[in-house]
């Protein structure tokens, strides 16, 4: 606000125009800027006002507080990398299938395809059997029937004998089917207990393998937290040297005309000076206008 706008207010005002609430506002605003201001100048020039004794405390506090910034900075990078790193690695062990790993699975297929042809061998044999089977019961009732008819003729003597060969080479190709499901079914059970031996050693394996992704998990919620640790502190200096600029911004705004150390400091700065002045007269005038001054 400049002094003709003040006027102009003050008139308005005695014909009962009060904006208190706008004037406030408008002293909120420009108090905000002016405070971005000081610490924008206060942060060009603080390395400029060492020998100025009024902000020796802020000049060593900044220096201070930049290399213990520094400090920090380092260690976040160093934690970063290493951040970074056990990440990588950790999605390489969950992503990786390690030899040992590979070749258990590579076992595993391979009996399983031997089970599954011995599984066919079985059907077969089981099929052939049931053939076996149902020709032995036709035998049997061949047997029955000739027997019953009581006929001495060489034709049912000749077809009595026929089956009873029949009958005996059923019964002997049956005992050895029988046999050889046996067989097959004993190479099935030790298939099995192969396959349930390699599924423990993969388990095992997974474990190893979980397990070592559980420690890089923990490594990285470590660094995570060191991380954080490390960024909150550094808001805190940032903070803390945001202050101090504003106070070395604050005190050589206002002495910039009147202390010749700070004129010579804020030279290269001297229109945003002029803005500040303006700024805090501002504010004074809308302050008086909303009656808190």
């Amino acid at each position: 606000m400049t002094s003709s706008l003040y006027f102009i207010a003050r008139i308005a005002q005695g014909f009962g125009y009060f904006r208190r609430n706008q004037r406030m506002a408008e002293a909120a605003s420009e108090m905000h800027l002016l405070r971005e201001a000081e610490a924008h100048l206060g942060f060009s020039i603080w390395e400029s006002v060492g020998e100025i004794d009024q902000l020796s405390v802020e000049y060593w506090n900044l220096r201070r507080l930049i290399k213990e910034k520094e400090s920090i900075k380092e260690r976040l990078e160093a934690s970063n990398e290493l951040l970074e790193k056990t990440q990588a690695t950790r999605i390489a062990i969950l992503n990786s299938t390690p030899e040992a790993q590979q070749e258990l699975l590579e076992q595993r297929t391979k009996l399983l395809v031997e089970l599954e042809q011995l599984g066919r061998q079985r059907d077969e044999v089981i099929a052939e059997a049931r053939e076996i089977r149902r020709f032995f019961d036709g035998m049997k009732m061949k047997i029955e029937v000739l027997n019953n008819e009581n006929q001495e003729s060489a034709e049912n003597q000749e077809g009595l004998t026929q089956a009873q060969a029949s009958l005996t080479e059923s019964k002997t190709r049956f005992a050895e089917l029988k046999e050889r499901r046996l067989e097959i079914g004993k190479l099935i059970e030790e298939g099995n207990a192969k396959i349930d031996e390699v599924d423990l050693k993969l388990d095992q394996l997974k474990k190893d393998r979980r397990s070592t992704a559980a420690e890089s998990f923990q490594a990285i919620s470590d660094g995570n937290r060191e991380v954080s640790s490390l960024r909150a502190e550094i808001g805190v200096l940032d903070t803390q040297m945001r202050q101090l600029y504003a106070e070395i911004g604050r005190y050589v705004s206002r002495n910039a005309n009147h202390v010749p150390a700070c004129t010579k400091v804020a030279a290269s700065h001297r229109s945003l000076v002029d803005v500040m002045r303006a700024l805090r007269r501002s504010i004074a005038l809308n302050h008086r206008l909303a009656g808190t001054a």
